[in-house]
């Protein structure tokens, strides 16, 4: 059923699922012998189709894999490319910190080896540009192989300058692992992406209407060169924003993954929890197509007055 504007803004022109962290393990192992990574995002899928939502894309920014094994980034690739095959949806992956470059790219974009037969796959960032409708995706690696922070080359940023010189009909919107963004986790800003006025440079006056990353492990929003960024909290644990001061601490639960909604002049970014939650309060959708029928002044009536 098409979507009802019941208010001043039209329905989303694109519907993205950001997902983030989900650090599958090869064989289907538990991920610190404690989660199931693989259960959490087939629940967080499950609950996408039951609500009716036609997401355009699924971006899942890095961290895919926990040590870039390719049975685990064959699991995943299956599970999102089913999921997707649903509604039609691109895919768009991006490298984390614990994905490794090689089997990224070929279990994950299905590359093959660059040369002749034992010649490695290119050992290169993975950067990529997606094209939704005139809504454009720029990938960008920020990993740095053996490492967990995050670095963007000289050659990265020319070739980003390259792509934003050209304006994209809807606008671009940036997906890389590292945020470039503060954390109040003392032990997580050692691992942050390096050098982020050189990135504010390039992207200061561009296009870019969101930036969409992950690493950080809880949800959390901020702005970079004037422009908002998002992050999804992981899929596979979390981290206790509430542990005592200077402690990292892990748990096993409030995983989210985020809804993107893109309107003609504003992008919004919302948290979907996944698991069972007990309903307080429900309004039907029978309701909804009973306001529909009504004029504004009408809806608020129904639906505004206090009572």
């Amino acid at each position: 059923m098409a979507a009802v504007q019941l208010g001043q803004y039209a329905p989303a022109e694109k519907i993205l699922v950001h997902v983030s962290d989900t650090h599958f393990l090869g064989d289907g192992a538990a991920l610190y012998g404690a989660v199931d990574t693989d259960q959490t995002v087939h629940r967080a899928f499950e609950q996408l189709h039951r609500s009716g939502i036609r997401p355009d894309a699924f971006i899942l920014t890095g961290d895919v894999a926990d040590r870039g094994e390719a049975d685990a980034y064959r699991r995943i690739r299956g599970i999102v490319e089913a999921a997707a095959a649903q509604w039609g949806a691109a895919i768009v992956w991006v490298m984390g910190n614990h994905d490794q470059r090689e089997p990224f790219r070929t279990e994950l974009l299905g590359e093959t080896q660059s040369g002749g037969v034992g010649e490695p796959v290119d050992q290169a960032p993975v950067d990529q540009v997606h094209d939704l409708d005139g809504l454009r995706i720029i990938v960008l690696d920020t990993s740095v192989p053996g490492y967990h922070h995050g670095e963007i080359t000289d050659a990265q940023l020319e070739w980003l300058r390259a792509v934003l010189s050209t304006p994209s009909p809807r606008g671009s919107i940036l997906a890389l692992h590292h945020p470039p963004i503060p954390t109040p986790l003392p032990l997580m800003s050692v691992l942050e992406l390096q050098d982020q006025p050189r990135l504010a440079a390039v992207l200061v006056g561009s296009d870019v209407r969101a930036i969409l990353g992950g690493h950080l492990h809880y949800s959390t929003q901020g702005l970079f060169a004037g422009i908002p960024v998002s992050v999804a909290a992981a899929t596979c644990y979390t981290m206790d924003l509430g542990a005592p001061d200077r402690e990292l601490t892990g748990v096993n639960g409030a995983q989210t993954l985020n809804l993107v909604h893109v309107y003609t002049d504003q992008i919004t970014h919302s948290q979907l929890p996944i698991g069972e939650f007990v309903a307080v309060t429900h309004f039907p959708a029978a309701y909804v197509d009973q306001l529909a029928v009504l004029t504004p002044e009408g809806r608020r009536e129904a639906f505004s007055r206090q009572q």
